[in-house]
């Protein structure tokens, strides 16, 4: 965190650090605020390459441009830019707009510029290029040979490969949505240039066939492909057969796959049932490296098989089902976990040795645990789990059991929890109206709870200042009251955040059990 560098330790630097290296620096790491001061310390005549931290739209206008001191040192010499993106602004801007004001600038400030990675600080994404209904000398370069970058569309994937980046080598790149559809004939030569690919989409994707194979046809020169997808309701699912079929005879010059694809599809009368072994078997004559798969059926007539390269090198992972193999993902940070059949406690004693580096949880089952909360109580040498770096998690979309699962102290240890998203009865149950001292070390963080909308309107209305919530802790100063307010305003119809204002101070819960009492006897 190069913000919380000491301004005694940053003079320091500037003056006694840079003042001897400075000519021979080629490669700058800086966070964004530091941009004045340390290119206003010195001159680096051999600095070729940049990476931003915290970048946003304000750098681009600031910096890159040639009215700015900085721009002009830097127009010329940078040939490699990576930008990780400020993703803490809530604020969506209009993306033809972006990509005119942030991304094109870009491309044409740097004149020789030949690689570009834009990347979000996190799982949260960022504005994607959107190209539509612009000239084709938007985003256009005669020199860049790697980008990766996020578009809104798949449409705007095949707009950067229409020939506007003619020397592009090099192309990662993670879309919105796949399924957008398009009136534009594309151009659908072949890129013989094109060494490498990778492609990512969270969305699931209903036009795999359609759009992303025709894609692959067109790069017959590729060395490394990486795709990450998850599809929905095609004729069959994606396994060895498919892809040597349809992408291994298309890129001869293949050295390296690396795939995480998960096939999504309604069960039929002729959908043949298949098992993990079946799926294994149509390997067999893929050489590149060892595949993990699993196949899971479900009571609503679906089916979800995953396949996956070994070792498992993303760092997002979809879609997990109690039947995940017994291998480790030790990349994986961002995870949501899925199942109609109860995820157990020996399930997440799994989870958390598979998954030793995990952030971020989404936790989507209905069905209760079978475990009662009281008998594992007692049992006093049931194993505490412990998510030693979990900082995000979401069981809004879950049973009770699982609120109970993770807020419970016998259960589970939560030591770096900031955020947890929750269904506003389920935590009031769970705690006892918030009085359950068991659930106290897991909920004292900074929270986000979920309430119906019109109980947000009452606790703004009927609650006095210092401002209560639905958690543990001290009371509000009048300020945080003011800022609470202020984002109970914001809410959207059906369900809302309340987002603690200072991390260390603990929300507190007393106006809750009142207000609900009062809106019970007005209804």
């Amino acid at each position: 965190n190069l913000t919380s560098i000491d301004e005694v330790i940053l003079n320091r630097f500037c003056k006694y650090i840079l003042s001897r290296i400075h000519h021979n620096i080629q490669y700058l790491i800086l966070e964004s605020s530091l941009i004045n001061r340390v290119f206003h310390a010195r001159t680096y005549p051999k600095l070729t390459h940049l990476k931003l931290i915290q970048f946003d739209q304000d750098i681009v206008l600031q910096f890159f441009n040639d009215k700015s001191s900085i721009g002009q040192t830097i127009k010329q010499q940078i040939t490699d830019l990576t930008l990780i993106y400020n993703d803490t602004n809530d604020i969506i801007p209009i993306l033809k707009d972006y990509t005119i004001n942030v991304y094109a600038r870009i491309i044409t400030f740097f004149e020789n510029l030949k690689h570009l990675n834009i990347k979000g600080s996190s799982i949260t994404a960022y504005p994607g290029v959107l190209l539509y209904d612009l000239p084709s000398t938007i985003f256009s370069s005669s020199i860049l040979t790697k980008l990766c970058i996020n578009v809104a569309t798949f449409n705007d994937c095949l707009y950067l490969l229409d020939g506007r980046l003619s020397q592009l080598n090099s192309f990662t790149v993670r879309v919105y949505d796949v399924d957008a559809p398009s009136l534009i004939v594309h151009n659908k030569n072949n890129l013989l240039k094109l060494k490498y690919f990778s492609l990512t989409c969270h969305s699931h994707i209903y036009t795999y066939d359609n759009r992303i194979i025709p894609l692959l046809h067109r790069m017959p020169n590729l060395e490394q492909l990486l795709l990450c997808l998850t599809v929905r309701n095609r004729n069959g699912l994606i396994d060895g057969t498919h892809l040597k079929n349809e992408i291994l005879i298309y890129t001869p010059f293949l050295k390296i796959f690396t795939f995480d694809i998960r096939t999504w599809n309604i069960i039929n009368g002729s959908f043949p049932t298949l098992s993990n072994d079946d799926i294994q078997q149509t390997f067999s004559d893929i050489r590149y490296q060892q595949i993990g798969c699993t196949v899971r059926y479900f009571l609503t007539n679906s089916v979800l098989c995953h396949i996956f390269t070994l070792p498992f090198t993303f760092d997002y992972l979809q879609c997990l089902t109690n039947h995940f193999p017994n291998v480790s993902f030790n990349h994986v940070l961002y995870l949501s976990i899925c199942d109609i059949s109860p995820f157990e406690h020996e399930f997440f004693i799994r989870l958390s040795h598979a998954v030793p580096l995990l952030k971020h949880l989404t936790v989507t089952n209905s069905t209760a645990q079978k475990c009662k909360s009281q008998e594992q109580n007692n049992n006093q040498s049931y194993s505490i789990i412990e998510f030693k770096h979990l900082n995000f998690l979401s069981v809004m979309n879950a049973d009770i059991s699982y609120t109970e699962q993770f807020l419970l102290d016998t259960r589970t240890s939560l030591p770096c929890l900031t955020e947890l998203r929750i269904n506003y009865e389920y935590l009031k149950t769970v705690t006892h109206d918030f009085t359950k001292d068991a659930t106290r070390l897991n909920c004292t963080l900074y929270m986000i709870v979920w309430l119906p909308c019109v109980i947000c309107f009452v606790i703004t209305l009927f609650t006095p200042v210092p401002f209560v919530t639905a958690l543990y802790g001290a009371y509000l100063s009048y300020y945080q009251y003011i800022a609470c307010l202020l984002s109970l305003f914001a809410c959207v119809l059906g369900s809302f955040e309340i987002r603690q204002v200072m991390r260390n101070t603990p929300l507190v819960r007393p106006a809750i059990q009142p207000t609900a009492q009062r809106l019970q006897q007005q209804t």
